[in-house]
């Protein structure tokens, strides 16, 4: 036990506590006779048996060894009902394992309806991407993976289109706010594909011609059937 003066700028709601009230906040060792706010109060300090952390070292093991054993020796699910999504309930007393393994691309597990998936661009009906190159999704993106190169065009009333997209999907965080900021419905996250495994980083970069494509691999319609420039200033009438 050591002591500490304290000035009591701290815990002015303790002004009045007496010797050794507990309860009331530190444990108070005296109180100055010329101003009550000037207390002395006792200093706890850590046993032997917290510094070293054994018990603490202790629990984390036994609750690394319980999953592991539980995982090791549980049974797995049905791959039906995993691919299903069905969540499969035991009442014996050997429980199920909450580490599965899947043989990736050939079995896979059930995706949420919300699950977003790879990035694609969608077409106009002659075919050219219909990216005006607004700029809005590489500014709204968190992760500042999205890099366009406008280049002036003057086709079917359209000023501006992408020289350069690009994607780099291992900074991408997957928050869908570029498709929620492009006004032409010009990009999408519904390929329900995952980012393909690559050996260099420079090979995740997904280019303009890369993304028009996953439409194709993702079985995907590429035509948009937004109207490009809404239905105009007059809707209301």
């Amino acid at each position: 036990m050591g002591a500490s003066t304290d000035g009591g700028h701290g815990h002015g709601g303790h002004g009045d506590a007496e010797p050794g009230d507990a309860a009331a906040g530190p444990t108070v060792i005296s109180v100055s006779k010329v101003s009550p706010r000037v207390r002395t109060i006792a200093v706890v300090r850590p046993t032997e048996h917290d510094v070293t952390y054994l018990e603490a070292t202790r629990k984390g093991l036994g609750v690394t060894l319980r999953h592991f054993m539980k995982n090791f020796f549980g049974r797995r699910r049905p791959a039906e009902a995993l691919a299903r999504g069905e969540v499969v309930t035991a009442k014996s007393f050997i429980p199920w394992n909450e580490i599965e393994t899947i043989q990736y691309p050939e079995e896979r597990t059930h995706y949420p309806e919300r699950f977003r998936g790879l990035h694609r661009l969608m077409q106009r009906d002659d075919g050219t991407v219909r990216c005006v190159a607004c700029m809005c999704c590489p500014t709204v993106c968190p992760a500042n993976c999205i890099t366009i190169i406008p280049a002036e065009i003057d086709e079917h009333g359209v000023e501006k289109a992408p020289a350069l997209f690009e994607i780099d999907e291992l900074r991408c965080v997957v928050c869908g706010l570029c498709v929620e900021a492009c006004p032409c419905d010009a990009i999408r996250m519904d390929s329900g594909m995952h980012a393909k495994p690559v050996e260099e980083r420079g090979h995740a970069i997904m280019t303009r011609e890369m993304l028009l494509g996953v439409s194709g691999e993702a079985g995907k319609d590429p035509k948009s059937t937004a109207t490009q420039g809404g239905e105009g200033p007059a809707w209301r009438e």
